[in-house]
Formats: structure tokens, sequence, C-alpha cells
């Protein structure tokens, strides 16, 4: 899991653009202590592969953002932990990952919808999706959840990544027939799936060799960044820039 050396989040530090000459300069605020550690941390993690490095640059950052307003700095949270999760992926700490957010969202029905997915997205390739089980039911059940746009695609990926590997058919239903998230097409194909899933029940035992061959593949070296790097940076971009440097400013 290279990075190419070349590529740095220094770039990010001159998002600004130029100004016409007509135009009056305008303040732009100045990013906040966390949201430098942020970048800190990014670069460290794609550009120089210092995991540990990263990971340590997150939680200042994070303890820095203990003395400001709790809806402060979203944006700088969530990317915090999508390069904190990352580096104990890389580290062969992921088992860490689920109780490491925690730590500083408290509850998982509080994680934003990018952290939860990578969390469920990184236990279901390592084979341990029952870790998440619990989280992800919490979090679909809070009703401040149920009105985010990202809602229905994490009810989704419980059932795909968590419910079916399980086994757990009967609430893998009743997830999809009692949720609005799921439009009519939707619930159809899901049913399809549980059904699907139900009939392979019956060969268990059959599938111990395939079983074994998925525990082999399901190492933490052969776990690519769980976002792509140009997909780190535009977060790190949105997290670190106020609105108006994120604007092409035409001549």
């Amino acid at each position: 899991m290279k990075s190419d050396p070349a590529t740095s989040a220094a770039p990010l530090r001159a998002l600004g653009g130029a100004l016409r000459s007509s135009e009056p300069v305008r303040a732009v605020p100045a990013p906040s202590a966390a949201a430098l550690l942020l970048e800190e941390a990014a670069d460290l993690l794609v550009v120089h592969l210092d995991f540990g490095a990263a990971l340590r640059t997150c939680e200042r950052a994070w303890q820095g953002l203990a003395e400001e307003p709790a809806g402060a700095s979203l944006e700088v949270k969530c990317s915090l932990c999508v390069v904190g999760i990352q580096a104990l992926a890389e580290m062969d700490r992921w088992r860490e990952v689920l109780s490491w957010v925690l730590q500083y969202y408290q509850a998982p029905e509080r994680l934003p919808p990018k952290v939860l997915e990578l969390c469920v997205l990184l236990y279901s390739k390592m084979q341990e999706p029952g870790a998440v089980l619990d989280g992800v039911r919490a979090w679909l059940q809070d009703p401040d959840n149920q009105g985010l746009p990202e809602y229905r695609s994490l009810a989704e990926l419980h059932l795909q990544r968590v419910l079916l590997p399980l086994g757990l058919l009967s609430e893998a239903e009743e997830l999809v027939v009692g949720s609005a998230a799921f439009g009519e097409k939707q619930r159809l194909d899901a049913l399809q799936a549980v059904s699907a899933a139900r009939q392979q029940q019956t060969h268990v035992h059959s599938g111990s060799e395939e079983t074994r061959t998925l525990s082999q593949e399901a190492s933490p070296r052969s776990l690519p960044f769980l976002y792509k790097l140009t997909q780190i940076f535009q977060r790190i971009r949105e997290a670190v820039s106020p609105p108006l440097c994120r604007l092409p400013i035409q001549h």
C-alpha cells in the first residue's frame, strides 16, 4: 500500500486562488490549530507513510478540539477520524478502530455517517462484522439519524455487510420491511437477497473451504487505503479551508 511520495498535502495550504486586481482583499479566517494538525496528519499518512505519527497527530488535534464548543469543527472532527482509522488499519491495529472513535463521540449513534461507514467496511473486510453490529443498530434506531441523507445507504450497508454475513435473517427482514429508507425497488431487491441467504444456510457445511480462503485473504496487508488519496485530500480541503477559499475566482 504505497503512495506516491511526490503527492503532498502541501497544496492544501494555498487554496485561495488569485484575486482580480480590482477586487478588494477580503479577510479570510485563519485555520484553527486542529485543522492545521489535521493537514499535518494527512501528510504523514499519505506521503510519509508514518502511520504512528499520523495517529498521534490526530490525537493531539482532538485534545485541542475538546476546548471548543460541541458543534464546532464538525468536518475537522470527522476528517480526523478518517485519517486515524486508516492509520490504525495500516498498523494492523484495526481491532482498536471502533473503541478509538467512540472515545471521542461517546456513543455509536453520535458517529458521523462517513465514520460509521468506514468502520463497517473495515470490520466486514476483516471478517468480523459482529464487532459493529450493536453500534450500527443503535445508529439506525436513533430518530436524529433517520432523516439524514446517508441513512438509506448505511441501512443497505448494514444489511449486506453485517446482518446477512452473520445469518441474522429475521432481523434483516425486519429492517427492510420496517424502514422507510427503502423504496419499493430497493425493498424487493433486499428481500430477494435475504431469501437467497436463507437458501444458502442449508449448505453451510459445504462452504468450509471457502471460509478458510476468505480468512486468509482478509489480512491488514491486503487492505487498500479505505479512502483514495484524492478523497482524503478533498475531505481535508473542505475541513481546513473556509468556504471563500474553495471557490475558484475568475479573472
